[in-house]
């Protein structure tokens, strides 16, 4: 028996002119929200309260090292040392539809427009506020584990990586891909339902570059299902169950299970350099399994929550034990690695290698660079010196046969552009060892890794370990492929920003900290060095908010181009009003909700709201237009059982209005569609 918590907050953030998170696609910039992003947060303590546990899952592309430390500096205001460094982990789903602009770290300012404040606030204050839900709900309950295998929803994107790895090795596993999906239900001491966590490795990235409309991806949608179910007759958002679906070790796992094909003939492009004979790399892109990249999501995550749920209802392992954590802050620039008794190696400095550049079959660079370069191209090198400076001889050598693109580790102007200090931590939840990694972790990366960790606690007297990967948590630094698969160098082996070794330095560290869980020595670990935090005003190319205009004769929130009067299910209900920035709605209402569908009922004779914005059957379009004038179109795709009546679309915003002293205020205003009705089919 355990207290448990659970709490849910938003944290979507401004949904309009930021960029999203992911693809590192300077033109992939927000112009509306297709679901909300949540903030999901667990807390495991001892009956007696002497130790804690918290995990947090955020519908985020990353936790970043600002990210963490805001939160950390917030929870110790409120909490004092109940809330620490070492017994709370920050995940990041990997969705790669959420607003950027959260780090402190150059490299990720070059497409996201720099740092940029309510963006970073929104997910600071989310996943605080779901914490201080789950601190004050908790109550007696028990922890349930179970596991099983989810099919047709993942491909490995970098087989021929992959295929490097020992044959003795991959003989041991069925696929290049990890199947298997675990997961932790949470009922109270009543039998009540409290959520579930469910880790499994796959990218979410069936909503592909193309896409603008804030979203969670198909992990998200899992979620989105099970909290629907679970939370009868409320709004999506709504309701005490909560559902998080953590990531894993998903670095070369896509959900584009059609793979890759050429865009322009339609041939198959997967060969080791993912390039087609017209075009290039540039036009090799994965495929999923539905019509468009919204179906392909559906697919997907219904996938896994239908794969969820079974394992939810059949889950009997209770979990039992005592709960402890580990945490400490490594300097990933300069570890040595003892490999055996007689041979030690060094991580390096970090860099990225040119197939970094290339990006993978589900996100294409945008110059002609090639996945699987081992040689530099001397055009982009020349410009890479000119601009930034050549890589030193020392970095060149150890990364080798990486190909220095970025030096990052060698470029601090105006800032350092990538992190030298990295979180590792584990927390054990009796039986259960959850292992924090910051980045992402390949398939078989991921494999040693566990395996690692799983042999430490078993030769120190803690067998039966369940042992979980959590992917992206803590501070971002890109991939960890095996040094076999770094050999070959696509992208994600380019994207090992610490060398050849960061695996093995990895794997060492973490067997370091379950040693010290299991042999009840976590308080003579070293705290390690700590990181930086920068201080950084408002940097960012983020255009400023001007003050809105409508058109003229018009008023904001007045109908451009109305619905029709009558639809049925599977048709879509559009509307078009005057619109105004939505970033003003972020900047100046918590929990803001643009949009509502509303059913007439006649008996009351009133209206109800049936689906919100955080719906996945609504869709927000914000278009900016000149001189400070915009339009939003809203679209409800209306649901095969949808009831027949009478409905009304509604939008709500603010607008910017200058007053004559140089100030300026946000006015909220709304406007509201003709009726509809929807008939029977």
């Amino acid at each position: 028996n355990y207290l448990l918590g659970v709490g849910r907050a938003d944290c979507t953030g401004p949904v309009a002119e930021v960029p999203l998170m992911g693809y590192a696609n300077p033109e992939q910039v927000g112009s509306g929200l297709l679901m909300r992003l949540y903030s999901r947060a667990f807390i495991v303590a001892d009956l007696d309260d002497s130790r804690r546990v918290v995990f947090v899952s955020a519908d985020i592309g990353m936790v970043s090292q600002r990210l963490r430390l805001e939160v950390l500096k917030k929870l110790k205001s409120k909490y004092g040392e109940l809330y620490r460094q070492d017994n709370v982990i920050l995940s990041g789903t990997h969705t790669h539809s959420g607003p950027g602009g959260y780090f402190q770290y150059t490299l990720f300012w070059i497409t996201s427009k720099g740092l940029i404040r309510p963006s970073l606030n929104a997910i600071v204050n989310g996943i605080v506020k779901s914490i201080d839900i789950a601190h004050q709900n908790m109550k007696r309950g028990r922890l349930f584990i179970n596991r099983g295998t989810v099919e047709n929803s993942q491909i490995n994107r970098s087989p021929f990586s992959y295929l490097e790895n020992p044959a003795a090795e991959r003989s041991r596993y069925s696929s290049n891909t990890d199947k298997e999906m675990v997961m932790l239900k949470m009922v109270d001491e009543n039998g009540q339902e409290l959520g579930l966590i469910s880790w499994f490795a796959v990218h979410p990235v069936s909503m592909n570059n193309t896409n603008h409309l804030v979203n969670s991806d198909n992990v998200g949608y899992a979620s989105y299902l099970f909290e629907q179910e679970k939370n009868k007759g409320m709004l999506p958002g709504g309701g005490s169950f909560v559902a998080a679906f953590a990531s894993s070790n998903l670095g070369d796992v896509s959900p584009n299970t059609k793979g890759p094909f050429c865009v322009n003939t339609g041939e198959s492009c997967n060969n080791l350099h993912s390039t087609c004979p017209v075009g290039g790399a540039k036009m090799c892109m994965a495929m999923g399994p539905g019509n468009d990249m919204f179906d392909s999501t559906r697919i997907i995550g219904q996938n896994i929550y239908l794969k969820a749920r079974d394992l939810y209802e059949k889950a009997y392992q209770e979990v039992t034990g005592p709960l402890s954590s580990a945490h400490q802050w490594v300097n990933m620039s300069d570890v040595s690695v003892e490999l055996n008794a007689t041979h030690t190696v060094k991580t390096c400095k970090p860099a990225l290698g040119h197939s970094f550049a290339a990006g993978t079959i589900d996100g294409v660079g945008a110059f002609n660079f090639t996945q699987g370069s081992v040689e530099g191209n001397p055009f982009w090198d020349e410009i890479r010196d000119q601009l930034l400076g050549e890589p030193s001889n020392e970095t060149k050598a150890c990364h080798k046969p990486k190909p220095i693109l970025f030096s990052t580790g060698e470029m601090t102007r105006p800032h350092p552009w990538h992190p030298d200090i990295v979180d590792v931590q584990i927390a054990a939840i009796g039986s259960l060892a959850i292992i924090a990694v910051p980045g992402e972790f390949t398939t078989m990366s991921g494999r040693r890794l566990r395996e690692a960790v799983k042999r430490e606690f078993d030769s120190h007297g803690t067998p039966r370990m369940d042992v979980v990967i959590a992917g992206l948590c803590n501070v971002y630094t890109h991939y960890i492929t095996t040094y076999e698969e770094y050999q070959v160098q696509r992208y994600e082996a380019a994207s090992t920003i610490y060398g050849p070794h960061t695996l093995s330095a990895y794997i060492q560290l973490y067997r370091g900290l379950a040693r010290a869980i299991a042999t009840n020595t976590v308080q003579d670990l070293p705290r390690g060095p700590e990181p930086p935090v920068f201080n950084i005003g408002n940097m960012t190319l983020l255009p400023p908010l001007t003050a809105d205009r409508m058109p003229v004769n018009k008023t904001f929130g007045d109908v451009l181009q109305e619905v029709r009067q009558q639809y049925r299910a599977r048709e879509v209900a559009e509307v078009t009003f005057v619109g105004a920035n939505p970033r003003n709605s972020a900047e100046n209402a918590t929990e803001h909700n643009f949009l509502t569908v509303e059913r007439y009922t006649s008996t009351s004779d009133s209206w109800h709201v049936v689906w919100n914005d955080a719906s996945w059957d609504t869709r927000f379009y914000w278009t900016k237009g000149s001189f400070g004038r915009s339009n939003v179109t809203i679209e409800w795709h209306i649901p095969r059982d949808t009831e027949p009546g009478v409905y009304r679309i509604r939008y709500f915003g603010h607008y910017k209005k200058k007053l004559s002293n140089n100030r300026a205020v946000f006015i909220p205003f709304e406007g509201t569609s003709s009726v509809f009705e929807i008939t029977t089919l």
